[in-house]
């Protein structure tokens, strides 16, 4: 539960911090995918 509250922060600050680029934006949604991909992936394992 901790991870997916860590998960939750991350794309908080993510979606406050401004990007100047759409190609910046496209990076933190890449970014924010394999984050999402990752605690996913840690919470089947743990199942």
């Amino acid at each position: 539960m901790q991870k997916l509250m860590g998960l939750g922060a991350l794309l908080a600050m993510m979606a406050v911090s401004a990007c100047e680029t759409v190609q910046g934006a496209g990076r933190d949604m890449q970014h924010a995918g394999h984050a999402i991909s990752q605690e996913s992936a840690e919470v089947q394992s743990g199942m």
